[in-house]
């Protein structure tokens, strides 16, 4: 079986957009005028106002017979009329992908890459250079390493659309580098609906095939605990004031529950289910709506990963972890329009648990291990992961003729809760042919318990006027306010006996749980050590405060001519502050942004856009923070670094846009950013030891430049003799993006990543000038090809993804040359069918997805070149999956 490791000898361990809301017009040369609210106030495609044409005529042939009037509707081109280069996905975009979560339908959008849980690229540069707002209200993360929230965990049932804007304009946050994803959550619908779905799937390399999986607690499918997690109050106490816990503490901590891994080799399938309501009706001149919806969805995922040099077997080090995540998510929104105006009330909930079981065994933990001859080492972790994401919304915007006033305000929070995190290293000792733990020095049974939490309070006010000077021309001014605060806490400690004398035979030879029973802790007096001052702050509080105001014009400057211009002036005041005598960090900045864009439209279906701007990137909280961070999914060890600063960021773009008939179009573009201290994660091997640690620094400069082209085509297939084509198309969508980056690094002296606070070294000791930045891939590539039906949902959809090489993290020259940690993604093919039918006087819809046909594989690897050649630092298979879904909507 392939996840075998040998593992039946191995103990009884294994025991057991949005688009803004734009009448497009046509004047002088044709050009197609509107007007670009700011991002609270923009309106999803799919609630874009249409308009009433009505075109007249006398009788035909000069009959007395009145006017023909022929009405229809004229439905704006959402891209073609917006004042910026933006990308749109639409809520039959996203039907159309299949994907069960926001974050793998934006990767199908023109430069936009998806890395690790949930991570959107934009052309390159990483999440920290990309801003994701909510109904234009910003939120927090729950991830520990960054302030971005990861899109994975937004499910598409609560999204009516996204726009994806990459040309920077006043009205939006400073902090947008490669752009700003505004996902939007459905208003008051058209009319009442009530829906409820469900699917399963499996997935070759996980379903009903070998996995690790612990007992945990009886609501663990739910992604909530039970009690059994529970930290008692003595263990905060002694990671706060770093004391030993004593003996009789120590058996009251849960053991068995969270400690005896199992062989489960019955993984189950994957499900999901999800409903929701809503209703509209009209009160007086008023109409009120409502939109309720919730979800629930269990999947599983197994990885046999691999790390070592491939030259040298005995380096090899195998891993399997098994992940069963829970996801739970709740809408509740409420909804007003009046005339002009409209008032909408948000509020979203969203949470996320991750269960992972870990086994792993080999004689080099760490890809860096080229030494040959290591003694086996087996390896167990059993992890609890809580994410949770709560925001509450309220937007208003209100049209008094030339003046508009949009008005929003929020509260979100976030937490991440990760009890009991448990580690077990049992060496072998060829004496006795077996493995042992003897919990001597530490480290080889350990314990954490992380804790994150951040309020985020953000609100903001926009005026738009409209001059009235013959020709579309507005003033826009506006000002926004955003407060974060955060509190994280990671306490570890070991298992240890007093004077840290070696655990004797036979209880060194126990399993994890009857190793660390009562009789065996109090026979042998076991303690809990803490741990926390070899890796760095034990918690850190941290806040950050914006202030920010603008002013922008925009309008038709000539016939066919649009222009606009606009400057932002941001403050902020960043702190990072640790609880144990680390450096603090205080950044206080201001910042005067600038953006412009030159929109021609040169003929009556084509135009031709010039954009530059300046932005910022401020570094994210848990990059400043002093403190040890083990990301599982990668399992890297990060570092802070208290003395980076904010990377600046000038922004080109010229493109060219052919809209040749409804929704299709074939546009072009060229960019250019250059940046001033861009942050990039460095990785250096820990002296002494084989781990691999990732710090921060600041590079001097870096450029990123590039093209994309992006083509969307519909071709009718009625031409085809049968009645079955009649009312059928081809559906073509293809975009490519090609991008190039290079650091630049001299003579300057710049803080060293490893000790910032005593060393500078100069830059080229630490980078590479001409190496790309961090995440950039060179090109980037979606495809998708269907057969749809106009009339009624009929859908067949094939979806093909590239991206090449990446880094995920350079190598530290300084310290022995490391090569840079490469992941290589590859290529991918996915389908859908989707396809309605009516039963039981209700629309139903039958979908069944195929992902990853091409089966490949998660690569990363570090090329030491020479006789050492390629090394896996984590390589698994990736799995074929499949699922088959059944909905309706009454």
């Amino acid at each position: 079986m392939k996840h075998q490791l040998a593992f039946a000898s191995l103990l009884a361990v294994t025991t057991c957009l949005i688009a803004p809301a734009a009448l497009a017009q046509t004047t002088g040369g044709g050009s197609p005028q509107t007007s670009s609210p700011p991002p609270a106030t923009q309106t999803p495609p799919e609630q874009v106002p249409d308009q009433d044409v009505e075109i007249s005529a006398p009788g035909a042939g000069g009959d007395d017979i009145g006017e023909i009037v022929v009405v229809g509707r004229n439905i704006p081109n959402v891209v073609r009329s917006t004042a910026q280069v933006v990308s749109v996905l639409s809520a039959e975009d996203i039907a159309r992908t299949g994907e069960g979560d926001i974050a793998g339908a934006l990767q199908r959008v023109t430069g936009l890459s998806v890395v690790g849980s949930g991570f959107v690229y934009v052309r390159g540069l990483g999440d920290r250079y990309s801003l994701s707002l909510l109904n234009g209200l910003p939120l927090p993360s729950p991830e520990p390493l960054r302030r971005v929230v990861p899109l994975d965990i937004f499910p598409t049932s609560v999204i009516g659309s996204g726009l994806v804007q990459k040309t920077f304009s006043a009205n939006y946050p400073g902090e947008f580098g490669g752009g700003v994803i505004n996902l939007t959550t459905t208003a008051v619908p058209k009319e009442s609906f009530f829906s409820i779905g469900a699917s399963a799937g499996f997935d070759t390399e996980t379903t009903s095939e070998l996995g690790y999986t612990y007992d945990g607690g009886s609501h663990d499918w739910l992604g909530y605990d039970t009690g059994e997690r529970k930290v008692p109050g003595f263990i905060r106490d002694a990671g706060a004031n770093r004391t030993n816990v004593p003996t009789n503490q120590v058996t009251q901590l849960t053991n068995a529950e969270t400690t005896v891994l199992f062989e489960n080799y019955h993984i189950p399938p994957n499900f999901s289910g999800e409903v929701s309501l809503g209703g509209a009706t009209d009160v007086g001149g008023a109409r009120l709506g409502i939109v309720a919806s919730g979800g629930i969805s269990n999947s599983w995922r197994t990885r046999d990963s691999v790390s070592g040099v491939r030259s040298i077997p005995s380096t090899e080090f195998r891993r399997v972890v098994t992940d069963h995540r829970a996801l739970v998510n709740g809408l509740l929104g409420f909804g007003a329009e009046f005339g002009e105006h409209r008032i909408r009330f948000t509020n979203l909930y969203i949470h996320d648990t991750l269960k992972q079981g870990r086994l792993g065994a080999g004689t080099g933990e760490n890809y860096e291990s080229l030494i040959d001859g290591k003694a086996p080492i087996m390896v167990q972790n059993t992890n609890w992961f809580e994410r949770q994401l709560f925001t509450s919304q309220g937007v208003g915007e209100f049209d008094f003729g030339d003046l508009d006033v949009d008005v929003r305000g929020a509260y979100a929070n976030t937490k991440r809760k990760s009890p009991y995190e448990r580690e077990f290293r049992y060496l072998y000792d060829a004496s006795i042919k077996d493995y042992r733990n003897t919990l001597a020095g530490g480290t080889y049974a350990t314990l954490a318990f992380s804790d994150l939490n951040e309020d985020l309070w953000s609100g903001g006010i926009d005026l738009a006027y409209d001059l009235n000077l013959g020709r579309p021309f507005k003033i826009q001014a506006g000002y926004a306010y955003q407060d974060t605060d955060r509190t994280s806490s990671r306490y570890t400690f070991d298992f240890v006996l007093p004077g840290g004398v070696a655990l004797g035979d036979p209880y060194s030879q126990l399993r994890p749980d009857y190793l660390l029973s009562d009789a065996n802790i109090q026979l042998n007096g076991i303690i809990l050590r803490p741990s926390t001052t070899s890796q760095g702050a034990r918690a850190y509080d941290a806040e950050l405060t914006v202030h920010a105001g603008y002013g922008q014009v925009e309008g038709e400057i000539a016939d066919g001519m649009r222009v606009t211009a606009g400057v932002r002036y941001e403050t902020a005041d960043q702190t990072v502050l640790p609880t144990d005598g680390q450096a603090a960090t205080t950044l206080s900045n201001d910042y005067w942004l600038p953006a412009a864009t030159l929109t021609w439209n040169f003929a009556p279906d084509m135009q031709w856009r010039l954009n530059a701007s300046k932005t910022i990137a401020r570094p994210q909280f848990r990059e400043l923070a002093p403190q040890l961070y083990l990301d599982y999914d990668s399992d890297r060890v990060f570092y802070g670094n208290p003395f980076l600063q904010d990377s600046k960021l000038t922004n080109f773009e010229a493109r060219y846009e052919w809209f040749f008939g409804k929704d299709q179009r074939f546009t072009a573009a060229a960019f250019y950013k250059k940046i001033d201290n861009p942050i990039e994660t460095v990785s250096f091997q820990v002296a002494g030891s084989n781990n691999t640690q990732i710090n921060f620094a600041n590079a001097p400069k870096a450029e990123l430049y590039g093209a994309e082209v992006e083509v969307q085509k519909y071709v009718p297939l009625d031409f085809i003799s049968s009645d079955l084509f009649a009312s059928r198309r081809l559906v073509l969508i293809a975009n490519y993006t090609y991008t190039q980056s290079e650091v630049f690094a001299g003579n300057q002296l710049i803080r060293d990543p490893i000790n910032p606070g005593t060393v500078q070294r100069p830059a080229n000791e630490l980078f590479v000038s001409g190496q790309p930045l961090v995440g950039q891939s060179d090109h980037l590539v979606n495809l998708q090809v269907g057969f749809e039906d106009t009339e009624r949902l009929s859908q067949l959809t094939f979806l093909f993804n590239y991206a090449s090489d990446r880094i995920v993290a350079r190598g530290l020259l300084s310290s022995g040359g490391l090569p840079p940690i490469v992941e290589s993604p590859g290529i991918r093919l996915d389908f859908v069918l989707r396809q309605g039918f009516q039963v039981l006087g209700g629309d139903w819809e039958l979908k069944f997805e195929g992902r990853n046909l091409t089966k490949t594989r998660f690569v990363e690897f570090q090329d030491y070149g020479g006789t050492t050649g390629l090394a896996d630092t984590n390589t698994y298979d990736l799995g074929r999956t499949f699922s088959l879904g059944l909905s309706t909507r009454f």
